[in-house]
């Protein structure tokens, strides 16, 4: 049942949408639409993150979001309370950590705080460009045969994840706005499943949503959503799919296209 006084639901992929890489904050702006939002509408993270995981420590409380969509779509929380999730074939994993082994690239995912990939130095040198050092904890990969997968994390170019792709054709890998890694999940899981799944929970009509998000595995949510929202600084075929394209994460992108689509 909707709470009294929600109107619907808006969703943010967190990542360059919410918080930006420059200086791993979110935009002063951005939580003063956050605060405002609250009064009428559920605030719903929508990422390719697992919000549990050591590197997304701190985030949730920076948001306070009524449910999180993790790994696209793979994983949904409510609160503390997991209200679904979707595993990986064991059978799936193995294969693609064979056909990883020796090229090029990583494949792999972080899971509380351990570390599992194949290929693990490309990790190592993404980190190092990204934050200035690499401190991760890595774990045997073939472990991840006995944990619950739901999606994985490429590491590397593009090229790469097409080359994926084409060995694995139940897969989709899209590339993160960086160009340098990918989500790697089953076709039929994305964001916009995760959504449908979070408006049945909080009993919201689907066409009553708002998403904002700024790279292709935020394509299929924004297309689908009530209005989708990309921002300036997010992917042009994105842009084109959205109903709405804002300014950049650092030029009060969120808060401009709240106050533009008057959600408060």
């Amino acid at each position: 049942m909707v709470e009294e006084g929600k109107k619907g639901i808006v969703s943010f992929d967190m990542d360059m949408t919410l918080l930006d890489h420059k200086d791993w904050q979110i935009p002063a702006s951005a939580k003063k639409a956050l605060e405002k939002l609250r009064a009428r509408h559920y605030i719903v993270i929508a990422t390719g993150r697992d919000m549990d995981a050591k590197y997304s420590e701190g985030l949730l409380e920076m948001v306070r979001p009524d449910a999180v969509i993790h790994l696209n779509g793979t994983k949904i929380t409510v609160g503390g309370e997991l209200i679904y999730e979707h595993r990986m074939d064991p059978g799936l994993v193995k294969g693609l950590l064979e056909f990883t082994e020796g090229k090029p690239f990583a494949m792999g995912l972080s899971m509380g705080a351990e570390d599992y990939f194949m290929n693990p130095q490309y990790v190592v040198r993404h980190d190092q460009v990204r934050f200035g050092r690499s401190d991760r904890n890595f774990q045997d990969p073939w472990k991840l045969l006995g944990l619950p997968v739901r999606a994985m994390a490429y590491i590397g170019g593009e090229a790469g994840a097409r080359q994926v792709e084409k060995a694995f054709p139940q897969l989709k890998l899209p590339m993160f706005a960086s160009r340098k890694g990918a989500d790697v999940v089953e076709k039929e899981a994305s964001k916009a499943e995760g959504l449908k799944r979070v408006c049945e929970y909080f009993g919201v009509p689907f066409g009553q949503t708002v998403a904002f998000g700024d790279s292709m595995n935020d394509y299929e949510v924004i297309r689908a959503a009530g209005v989708g929202v990309a921002m300036g600084n997010g992917d042009e075929e994105l842009k084109r799919a959205a109903d709405y394209v804002t300014a950049n994460i650092e030029d009060d992108g969120v808060w401009n296209a709240c106050v533009a689509l008057h959600l408060f």
